[in-house]
């Protein structure tokens, strides 16, 4: 079989009997035990687990038993999220590698959806960093040139499916987790609004992060989210539903939108060239297609409320998982996790309503302003590997510019709950590939996988590997 081809066409060939889960299985892992070495991105494996529940995934297709959308397909879950059985060491030496009893919400719908859970993918220690390094697993590579980073904190997501050691994998996002990533290795990664995808422990103020996936082709990333979007009647918030199933919006058109176009860095930090290119090459393709793009200047997070979500929001969120020995934490979290204690519960009320303040400004543009905000994805290219774990724990208070120039155009979408999708569209001299985003009206994927769907044909990345994997 192809190992590029998208998860729905495997999908589609288990079910007409023309693939089996075990031939299926047996590809990835056969990938797996080649490529991973040199690129770090599976951390566990169960490989006689997955090969038992592809044996009964073939069986149930033999007895015509309903099968999920996504039945036999085999996908990563990420280092942060549970999956009953599997250890959930967060990506740190300072968590026990006991295993879970319990699958957060996502790992319930995946596994409702059909997919057999394949590994676990790195990530940096407890998420908040924008490459995927640590040290306990190590750092993960860039398929396209193993001397960068893939970018974070959903890397090692991003190179399984990347490297065609997966069909898709599952990440979540909470600064530009899943747009980062995709970026970084030629993929689509969207964002869903907030409480669009239901978890069990809210995370980094109320649905700051995000479930999802990491995808080649958008109708992957379309029926995924149907699949693991499904309502939580117990959850604190609930996004509206869709008028339709995100797959019916393939092929549908959009209509003629208003697309503002930011170049410029909200944090005023320098963007790289080939971060413009990306982001203006999308422009005049929007154009081409009929679309309105014009050049705008948005209201975005304040310094304050940027401060405010980084450092204390994030930061106190470092209490929530439960280092089973902090004095393991990295240092750069063990700094944090002390920092942070010089706030008050008052100041932590005060930045909360500060970015709540702020996003309703924010969002109140989409839809009078544009109807879709085009930006790079990051403002810089991948960093080098390595390198920005080893400044974040050699200088612990220091200023983290990459990291910075890296969320420049993404956290926005967090602190506002602003669906928003990192679409492959340039490459560096390097032969890096570069993304740009585009971010959606409060509660609209839809209009994002339209356009996105539109776009795909246009650019033909689904066919663009990394030349030593294919």
């Amino acid at each position: 079989m192809d190992p590029f081809m998208s998860a729905t066409a495997i999908a589609r060939a288990i079910r007409a009997r023309d693939l089996s889960p075990a031939e299926v299985v047996d590809t990835y892992l056969d990938r797996i035990d080649r490529f991973n070495g040199g690129l770090n991105a599976i951390i566990w494996r169960d490989d006689a687990g997955l090969k038992a529940a592809a044996e009964e995934a073939e069986r149930a297709v033999l007895a015509g038993e309903p099968l999920g959308p996504f039945h036999g397909v085999p996908i990563p879950i990420k280092d942060l999220t549970s999956v009953a059985g599997q250890p959930n060491t967060m990506g740190s030496r300072a968590v026990s590698a006991e295993p879970r009893v319990e699958n957060d919400l996502v790992v319930d719908r995946l596994a409702e959806a059909g997919f057999l859970f394949m590994g676990r993918s790195n990530t940096p220690e407890m998420g908040p960093m924008t490459v995927t390094e640590n040290l306990r697993y190590g750092n993960t590579a860039n398929p396209w040139h193993p001397g960068y980073s893939p970018a974070g904190s959903s890397g090692g997501a991003a190179v399984a499916v990347a490297a065609g050691m997966a069909p898709v994998a599952h990440g979540n996002d909470g600064g530009g987790s899943l747009r980062m990533p995709a970026s970084a290795c030629g993929l689509v990664g969207l964002k869903p609004s907030r409480a669009r995808v239901p978890q069990r422990l809210q995370s980094w103020w109320e649905y700051g992060t995000s479930e999802g996936v990491i995808t080649r082709y958008l109708e992957d990333t379309a029926g995924i989210l149907d699949a693991i979007s499904r309502p939580d009647p117990h959850g604190w918030f609930q996004a509206p539903p869709p008028a339709r199933p995100y797959s019916a919006e393939l092929g549908r058109e959009p209509g003629r939108l208003r697309v503002g176009l930011l170049l410029d860095a909200p944090t005023g930090l320098p963007v790289d060239p080939d971060c413009v290119a990306a982001a203006t090459g999308l422009a005049n393709l929007l154009e081409r297609m009929g679309h309105d793009v014009y050049p705008v200047e948005p209201i975005m997070l304040s310094q304050q409320a940027a401060d405010s979500y980084v450092n204390i929001i994030m930061a106190a969120a470092l209490y929530a998982p439960g280092y089973d020995d902090p004095e393991l934490a990295e240092p750069y979290n063990g700094y944090r996790r002390e920092h942070v204690k010089q706030y008050h519960a008052g100041q932590y009320v005060q930045a909360s309503a500060l970015l709540q303040s702020e996003s309703r400004q924010i969002v109140a543009q989409w839809g009078r302003d544009f109807d879709l905000l085009l930006t790079p994805t990051m403002a810089c290219v991948p960093p080098a590997l390595g390198s920005v774990l080893a400044e974040a724990n050699g200088n612990v208070n220091g200023p983290r510019l990459t990291e910075i120039r890296m969320v420049s155009f993404t956290v926005v979408c967090n602190v506002t709950g602003l669906p928003a999708i990192s679409l492959p569209v340039h490459f560096s001299p390097e032969g890096l590939p570069v993304g740009a985003q585009l971010i959606g009206a409060p509660f609209d994927e839809a209009t994002l996988i339209r356009l996105a769907a539109l776009i795909e044909p246009e650019i033909g990345w689904v066919t663009a590997v990394p030349p030593r994997y294919r």
